[in-house]
C-alpha cells in the first residue's frame, strides 16, 4: 500500500477558511441559510465551518445541524458493512431556506442523494448547495456536483481518500491510499 498526504497542517485550516469566505460571498449574514453536516464524517467539517463563520461574522446567527442518512441509503438492504446509524440533530425547519449540505468526501454521489431524500422531512428548501472538503472527480454514479470544493482529487476506484480530524484522529490530514 502506498500513502500520499494531500493536505495537512496549516494548509488544511486555510482550505476551511477559504470555503468560509466563499460561503459568505453567497450567503451574506446567513439569515436565510442553514448548514447541515452529513453523518458520520461531514459533521466535523460542518462544525469547523460553523465555528469559523462565527469568528468571521460574530453578529450573525448561523443555524446548523447534523443529518443521518442511514435509512435513506439505496444499499440499506444489501450492504452488510454499513456504519451504525447516528442521530439526526436538526431542531429547525428548512422550509424556504437555503441549505448548505456538508460532507467530507464526494465520491459516487449516492450519499448526497440519500441526504436530499432525508432533508425533505424538515421541509422544502428554497435551494440546496453542496460543500465538500474533497471532490473525487470522475467517479460519479449520479449527476451531482459540489458548489464549494476544498480540493479535487483524480483517483481510481481502487484508491481511498481518508480524511482525519483532530476531534477523532488527533490530526487534520487528507491522505490518498493506493492498493497494489
Amino acid at each position: 500500500m502506498q500513502n500520499l498526504t494531500l493536505l495537512d497542517g496549516q494548509k488544511f485550516q486555510i482550505t476551511i477558511q477559504r470555503l468560509c469566505h466563499q460561503l459568505i460571498e453567497n450567503h451574506n449574514d446567513f439569515s436565510e441559510s442553514v448548514i447541515i453536516g452529513i453523518q458520520p464524517r461531514g459533521i466535523y467539517l460542518a462544525k469547523r465551518i460553523t465555528d469559523e463563520l462565527h469568528q468571521l461574522l460574530p453578529k450573525a446567527s448561523i443555524t446548523h445541524g447534523n443529518l443521518d442518512i442511514t435509512f435513506f441509503r439505496d444499499d440499506i438492504r444489501t450492504n452488510k458493512d454499513l456504519p451504525p446509524a447516528s442521530s439526526t440533530q436538526i431542531d429547525f425547519m428548512i422550509e424556504d431556506k437555503r441549505v448548505v449540505l456538508v460532507d467530507d468526501v464526494l465520491w459516487t454521489g449516492r450519499t448526497i442523494r440519500a441526504a436530499l431524500d432525508a432533508l425533505l422531512a424538515f421541509g422544502r428548501p428554497k435551494k440546496v448547495e453542496l460543500l465538500v472538503l474533497v471532490d473525487r472527480r470522475f467517479s460519479r454514479q449520479l449527476p451531482i456536483e459540489p458548489d464549494y470544493i476544498g480540493m479535487q482529487v483524480d483517483s481510481v476506484d481502487s484508491q481511498k481518500v481518508i480524511v482525519c480530524w483532530k476531534e477523532t484522529d488527533q490530526k487534520d490530514q487528507i491522505t490518498l491510499i493506493s492498493g497494489k
